[in-house]
């Protein structure tokens, strides 16, 4: 059978989506249901329905982070988003991101239905098995235009979490930062979010941090009454030399010269 998440903040939609639909009919049943983002993430996580029914706005979540994080990390998995959110341009990047049904409400019971009758329809096509040519027997893994296809689907939300961590890192660098805390931003596992960077970028979150730190230590160098290490503190590091060997890995110079050549000797002194 077809598990079923159900996400919403109002506990009479939770019941009613529970009980009035005919589960049975679509050979699905609810596997569990959350109240906020965090807990749907959790839900998801443990249960790894195959369809979700979720408003996007509720608390302790992004709905638009949230959307892609399960399409980028859960292909396979069909939304069915429910909500009294209107804005036109939210819902158009929704459906971009890989959503598959966008209802607004209140919803009537057969558009309800529609919708759940169009997600097991594409769940049942994604899980057709692939036969050979060659062999009546299925073949393993996935067939390879099956596979560009899907990845096609989530070229969309994949871009969209990578920007997001991006721009996630950039904010905040400067703190104790773990490819955790970001992942939990863009609602994907650690794993997960380190293969699209690496994958989007060419580059491990460590260096990613690093470079965004280097940007922002490069500017503060400009300031003569700083010292090096006050710099290397701003920019998140904990300590002078880990800060020094970092910067002359990446720029090819200490943090001294590039001052000092960039800036020239006489505004700061070379101070450290």
């Amino acid at each position: 059978m077809y598990k079923v998440a159900i996400i919403d903040d109002e506990p009479l939609i939770v019941e009613g989506l529970s009980k009035t639909i005919a589960w049975e009919k679509w050979n699905c049943q609810v596997a569990g249901t959350a109240s906020d983002g965090t807990e749907g993430m959790e839900l998801i996580r443990e249960k790894r329905p195959d369809i979700v029914i979720t408003d996007i706005c509720m608390p302790k979540m992004d709905g638009l982070k949230m959307i892609a994080g399960l399409k980028s990390e859960f292909p396979d998995m069909q939304l069915i988003i429910l909500t009294g959110y209107r804005e036109f341009e939210y819902a158009r990047k929704a459906i971009e991101l890989g959503v598959t049904r966008f209802l607004l409400m209140p919803s009537k019971m057969n558009e309800l239905e529609e919708a759940v009758d169009a997600v097991t329809k594409r769940l049942e096509q994604t899980q057709m098995p692939v036969f050979s040519l060659s062999s009546t027997e299925p073949e393993s893994g996935v067939e390879p235009a099956k596979q560009a296809e899907t990845e096609e689907e989530n070229g969309e939300a994949n871009s969209f979490i990578v920007k997001n961590a991006l721009e996630y890192i950039r904010e905040n660098s400067r703190e104790k930062l773990r490819l955790s805390d970001v992942a939990d931003q863009v609602y994907v596992s650690q794993w997960h979010l380190s293969k699209l960077l690496n994958k989007h970028t060419g580059m491990t979150f460590s260096d990613i941090l690093n470079g965004a730190r280097m940007d922002q230590s490069k500017e503060l160098l400009k300031d003569p009454s700083l010292r090096i290490c006050d710099v290397a503190e701003q920019v998140g590091f904990q300590d002078l030399a880990h800060f020094s060997r970092v910067f002359k890995k990446m720029e090819g110079m200490s943090a001294g010269e590039y001052r000092n050549t960039h800036w020239g000797t006489e505004q700061n002194g070379g101070r450290v």
